[in-house]
């Protein structure tokens, strides 16, 4: 299983793309957030089928209706007790109850009038050749579906007069007939996903993603930001290793770079866009993102403790073949100096030996500026001194900062002072 939980993509990640008007829908989203696909092919599958939706914009845009007539009609179709009246029509004509005719009869309104817009506003309008064939197989499913209620004839009939005792026999027979051949609940399952893919376009759109390209090796990013950040810092990263270390002071944006670069190969492996103009990464089946450590109060673990399991976690998958995507952050700053700088050297150099997966590392041990392997590149977030005062211009740059700005913050708050 994936360690995505820092990701907290229920409460971060979903709100991006979280546009459904139901809670199926909105369920539906979440389960394709937290499942990375499995290939290439699934991939690219899926970034065209959301392309489908953009270029079905014009028809799709004001995507709406009323929630309550959505919930009432899956009910009515999943839940209720639909009779096929066809079996005893003149018992239905002649003894059934007002309250029973009258349940029908709204129930059956509901149905068509919500299914009607569904289809005249939207499903048939929609261009299907802007989809993969397979896909838009499933969008003629729901269209094939809502043909069996003749809706445009019943829509009519409600508009201008009203249901009569023959047509709801009628429709509870087309119910039942459906329900016979197990074909609402397919209808669903593909209505709800198509609900979700739009969604996903619409903050795909929104937020001016782009989808990356797949290749063999390495990553290429650029313009590639943090899309929780009101006013991100835009940064380019392109690696020529499999494993990068990053360093810089404290407060300088280590957690938002990482945690940007992991969304960015995240988000590429679910089949949607990224938060970049632009995006080459390499094909990845497990993701291992470590942002923000803490203890495992279940496990009884220590910080330091969490970290052994979960980086011995991630050798156990690449040493059994899989190609890992894994982040780092702030790597064994749970123990001492000494054993930090050692067991961060030994794991920086044996982690380069796996070359078809690739590891990003944020440190403060300065030492481990000396260690290298000629597998390994060593990045920082710039920070500049103005007047003694460290400016953060979170800028991504090459090689290793030199600044400490502990002691300048240290001393700034006049705490040499108070303490001397």
């Amino acid at each position: 299983m994936n360690n995505i939980k820092d990701l907290n993509i229920d409460k971060e990640i979903l709100p991006l793309f979280d546009y459904s008007l139901n809670i199926f829908t909105k369920n539906k989203i979440l389960e394709i957030l937290e499942t990375p696909l499995q290939s290439t092919a699934e991939i690219t599958q899926r970034q065209n089928i959301l392309k489908g939706f953009s270029g079905n914009n014009k028809i799709l845009k004001d995507y709406s209706y009323t929630v309550l007539y959505l919930n009432e009609v899956h009910f009515f179709l999943n839940d209720e007790k639909i009779e096929d009246l066809s079996k005893k029509k003149l018992k239905y004509k002649l003894f059934a109850s007002k309250h029973e005719k009258t349940r029908y009869t709204s129930k059956l309104n509901q149905l068509v009038l919500f299914f009607y817009r569904m289809e005249s506003k939207y499903f048939s309008r929609l261009k299907l050749e802007a989809f993969p064939k397979d896909y838009a197989s499933n969008i003629k499913q729901i269209l094939q579906f809502l043909s069996n209620f003749e809706l445009h004839k019943f829509e009519h009939l409600i508009r201008e007069k009203r249901l009569k005792d023959n047509h709801v026999i009628e429709l509870t027979e087309k119910i039942n007939d459906l329900k016979r051949k197990e074909l609402i609940k397919p209808f669903w399952k593909n209505f709800f996903l198509f609900e979700s893919y739009l969604s996903i376009s619409f903050g795909i759109t929104k937020n001016n993603f782009s989808y990356p390209i797949f290749t063999d090796d390495n990553i290429k990013l650029r313009d590639f930001y943090h899309p929780l950040l009101e006013y991100p810092v835009k940064n380019n990263l392109k690696t020529n290793s499999n494993v990068i270390v990053l360093n810089g002071p404290n407060m300088s944006g280590k957690s938002t770079f990482l945690k940007a670069v992991g969304l960015c190969m995240y988000f590429g492996h679910l089949g949607i866009g990224i938060p970049a103009s632009e995006g080459e990464i390499p094909f990845c089946d497990y993701f291992s993102i470590e942002i923000n450590r803490r203890d495992d109060i279940l496990n009884g673990y220590s910080h330091f403790m969490t970290e052994v399991m979960n980086l011995k976690n991630v050798v156990e998958q690449v040493t059994n073949g899989k190609k890992c995507f894994a982040v780092f952050d702030e790597l064994f700053s749970g123990t001492n100096v000494e054993d930090g700088f050692e067991i961060c050297k030994t794991t920086i150099n044996g982690l380069g030996k796996f070359n078809h997966s690739y590891f990003f590392i944020s440190t403060h041990i300065q030492e481990l500026k000396s260690v290298s392997n000629g597998q390994i590149e060593n990045y920082y977030i710039d920070c500049e001194m103005i007047e003694n005062i460290p400016t953060f211009t979170y800028q991504l740059k090459k090689g290793w900062s030199d600044i400490k700005v502990g002691r300048i913050l240290f001393e700034k708050e006049g705490l040499n002072k108070m303490l001397n």
